[in-house]
């Protein structure tokens, strides 16, 4: 079980400082020179007599674009920490037990089926259709993984895991066809999408963003509670009075909203989910009290690196940040795995 080193309170402060520097830092980073004194001038109240291009680029691209990777970061980072308490290890994720793969094909399904609407009804079809294609795909998904890894002994995280897996290659050769089906525009779309890039944020994909992000953490945080009493088992949570399988279904299938909405905002964007939680649990220990918030923090900071990453590495061109969270993400993956290797021998 992970050490607790640091209180807490101290953790929120250095998290919180630190997110506040990448903040700026992100606004500061791109093609075009802007100073940190200009950025902080520009998001304070008043006339600053900057320059109309600076303050157009500051509140027009850089400013929704940072804000979004908050969003999107703090909700892949608690999906993965709820995920991971519900099954109890380290290698539950989002991506990995197949729920990004069935939002993603979800959504990917809609941005063919609907590619007439792009021109004539954009809002509608990229907050709305493209929403609810993704979520309905993570559900499916999600609910296949659960059924074939529950029986009436539980359930088996191994199971799970070895179905998500099938459930993703299942997702990637639907979204093979699609691309091969797909007309000349929704094959940019998809190509562009696919690799999950910040890019095109707008401030309709940042509201439904947040609200889902301050949804999903009034959810989760009630149920802290619960969660720490699967830690000890499933039979011990039983005991204390926590009705297993109910809490499960419903968990699960409010990662899976969760997800479907991050991935039909921006595209799939993986390994946030799953590295963060660790490292919260590293810094903070296990309790969900404690490893929720600090989840949400990392997870958006975390974001916010990988986004200045990907657009500072080859500029002026830009790298789809899902690049860099893979490159990031897969050599820790493949340490859990040898942890886990190591403590089964």
């Amino acid at each position: 079980m992970y050490a607790k080193r640091f209180s807490a309170h101290h953790i929120y402060i250095i998290s919180i400082a630190l997110l506040i520097f990448a903040g700026l830092s992100s606004i500061v980073i791109g093609p075009m020179a802007i100073s940190y004194k200009q950025s902080l001038l520009a998001l304070l109240p008043g006339d600053h007599e900057l320059a109309k291009h600076v303050s157009l680029v500051i509140h027009q691209i850089r400013l929704p674009r940072t804000l979004l990777c908050f969003a999107i970061g703090a909700i892949l980072a608690i999906c993965g920490a709820v995920l991971q308490g519900l099954f109890r290890n380290p290698l539950a994720d989002p991506g990995i037990i197949g729920i990004t793969g069935g939002a993603g094909l979800g959504a990917a399904l809609a941005i063919v089926l609907f590619a007439p609407l792009t021109a004539s009804f954009p809002q509608l079809l990229n907050f709305a259709i493209v929403p609810i294609f993704a979520f309905i795909g993570g559900a499916i998904s999600t609910v296949l993984v659960y059924r074939l890894g529950t029986d009436k002994n539980g359930t088996s995280v191994m199971i799970m895991l070895l179905a998500g897996v099938a459930i993703t290659a299942i997702s990637g050769a639907g979204l093979g066809l699609l691309n091969y089906v797909a007309d000349d525009q929704a094959l940019r779309d998809l190509s562009l999408w696919s690799m999950g890039s910040l890019a095109g944020a707008t401030w309709t994909g940042i509201i439904l963003a947040y609200c889902t992000f301050g949804l999903l953490f009034s959810y989760f945080y009630r149920h802290t509670s619960n969660l720490n009493a699967l830690l000890l088992g499933e039979a011990e949570a039983r005991h204390m009075g926590v009705n297993t399988q109910k809490l499960k279904r419903n968990l699960i299938i409010t990662c899976a909203a969760g997800v479907g909405i991050t991935v039909a905002v921006c595209g799939p964007i993986g390994f946030i989910g799953l590295v963060i939680p660790h490292v919260g649990r590293m810094l903070t220990g296990p309790n969900h009290k404690t490893l929720l918030p600090i989840s949400a923090l990392l997870g958006g900071l975390i974001l916010l690196v990988a986004d200045m990453i990907a657009r500072s590495a080859f500029s002026p061109q830009e790298l789809p940040v899902g690049i860099i969270t893979a490159m990031l993400g897969a050599p820790f993956f493949i340490y859990l795995l040898v942890n886990q290797k190591s403590q089964m021998s």
